[in-house]
């Protein structure tokens, strides 16, 4: 399970036997939602914040600290989602702690 951010307490990661399409998973707690995004031409067209089947999703605060930061690092999580799952490349874990 690879961890790429840390986010105002919010843990995003990757479940090492992930699918398509790409996708993130935050959490905080017993606290978990993920991020679907649509691409299309290389470009991010939408990001789909859905439940994950059998956890309480993220809420309130949580929920937009988590849009927040997908505003501002989306294709960053794109970048890191090819290099481990195409290239099989170590990701490297960040910490932010500055609000966005």
């Amino acid at each position: 399970m690879p961890k790429l951010y840390e986010y105002l307490g919010i843990i995003l990661f990757f479940y090492s036997n992930e699918h398509v399409p790409i996708h993130v998973h935050a959490k905080k707690g017993e606290f978990e939602s993920k991020a679907t995004f649509c691409i299309e031409n290389g470009v991010i067209t939408e990001i789909k914040i859905i439940n994950v089947k059998g956890r309480k999703p993220l809420a309130n605060k949580e929920l937009k600290d988590f849009e927040a930061f997908l505003a501002v690092y989306s294709e960053k999580i794109v970048e890191k989602w090819i290099a481990y799952f195409v290239y099989h490349k170590e990701i490297e874990f960040e910490k932010i702690t500055k609000k966005l």
